[in-house]
C-alpha cells in the first residue's frame, strides 16, 4: 500500500485500502465473537462422543468402499478359488460393516441422551 501511494497509483491504492479495511473488519468481528464461541462449544463429554461418531462414520464409509470394491472384483473374476476368496472377504466386510453400524447407532443414541 505504501509503495502504491509513493508511486501515486490511485486505483491500486483505493483497491488495497478497501481490502485492508475489509480484513480489519473481519478481524474485529472474529474478536468480538470469540467469547461466544467458547461459551457455545460442546462440553468435553459430548465432544468426545461427537469425535467417536465422526470416526465411526469414516469407518463405515471405508468399509462400504471395500465391500463395493470386492463385489466389483468378484463380478469380473472367473477363477473359482479367487471367487470363493472374494466371497469370504465380502461376507467378512459386511459383518464388520454391520458391527460398525450397530456401534454408530449406539453412539447416536448416547449423543441424543446427552443433548436433551
Amino acid at each position: 500500500l505504501r509503495h502504491a501511494v509513493e508511486q501515486q497509483q490511485l486505483p491500486q491504492v483505493a483497491w488495497l485500502a478497501e481490502h485492508l479495511a475489509a480484513q480489519l473488519e473481519a478481524i474485529a468481528r472474529e474478536a468480538s465473537a470469540w467469547s461466544l464461541r467458547e461459551w457455545d462449544s460442546a462440553p468435553p463429554k459430548i465432544a468426545r462422543w461427537q469425535r467417536k461418531r465422526i470416526q465411526h462414520q469414516d469407518f463405515e464409509r471405508r468399509l462400504r468402499e471395500m465391500v463395493a470394491e470386492r463385489r466389483a472384483r468378484l463380478a469380473r473374476v472367473t477363477d473359482l478359488v479367487e471367487q470363493q476368496t472374494l466371497h469370504r472377504e465380502v461376507e467378512a466386510y459386511e459383518a464388520r460393516l454391520a458391527r460398525c453400524r450397530h456401534a454408530l447407532e449406539k453412539i447416536e443414541n448416547r449423543l441424543a441422551r446427552l443433548t436433551r
